[in-house]
């Protein structure tokens, strides 16, 4: 009796919110001043990720040069890092 109990609320809340959902009008078209804006973020956030992606490389660099000269001080044989091959210049696109 419980997990009919339960399973009746349970599509009662799902018909619910379906019904909740449908009545919702469309979003508003952006204005000009919003595509800019949003444009405009789109551009900071493309900086910020550059420069978050060279401060982790910068990072790595310091990170991976503390390593080798703290294994050279201890006299320890260690491997020439490996450097990832750059990936291939990407096929023109066909028309």
């Amino acid at each position: 009796m419980k997990t009919i109990r339960a399973l009746s609320a349970a599509a009662l809340v799902v018909a619910s919110f379906g019904l909740a959902v449908a009545k919702l009008p469309p979003a508003p078209p952006m204005t000009d001043a919003q595509k800019a804006a949003a444009e405009e973020a789109k551009v900071k956030a493309a900086a910020a990720a550059e420069v978050a992606k060279q401060q982790q490389t910068a990072a790595e660099d310091r990170v991976a040069a503390r390593y080798f000269q703290d294994m050279k001080a201890k006299g320890k044989q260690v491997p020439p890092p490996q450097t990832a091959a750059p990936p291939p210049a990407p096929a023109p696109a066909k028309k």
